[in-house]
């Protein structure tokens, strides 16, 4: 599956963005979901993970309450909604793709592009 991310960009702390990942080459449905960040110099961390049927989600702590993750299989698209957003969010946030639930980030299947998320104090 192809996956393609974006909605990324500047922002000041305390306001909001919305990612996005369209997927396309495979059925959408068949893969939990996940969007992860990578800050520079840090390693890449679990942000928020969804189901196949939307139905279960889990997030990392650093986001839990001010993020929520979506997805709409008939549009092969989910989302991240990032409120309340704070400099210590800024990073490249990737959407990837499992066939797996609850993997660790190496045995995600499918990777998109990336889009920068940077937040201003």
């Amino acid at each position: 599956v192809q996956l393609q991310a974006s909605g990324g960009g500047l922002v000041q702390a305390g306001g909001s963005l919305r990612l996005s990942c369209a997927a396309s080459g495979r059925t959408f449905s068949n893969y939990a979901m996940g969007w992860f960040r990578q800050a520079p110099g840090k390693e890449r961390e679990f942000v928020a993970a969804i189901s196949w049927s939307g139905g279960t989600t889990y997030y990392g702590d650093s986001v839990k309450g001010r993020f929520t993750i979506s997805r709409d299989n008939a549009k092969n698209t989910v989302t991240l909604q990032m409120n309340s957003l704070k400099p210590e969010d800024t990073a490249v946030y990737y959407c990837a793709a499992d066939t797996g639930w609850g993997r660790p980030l190496d045995m995600y299947d499918y990777w998109g592009q990336g889009t920068q998320v940077t937040v201003s104090s």
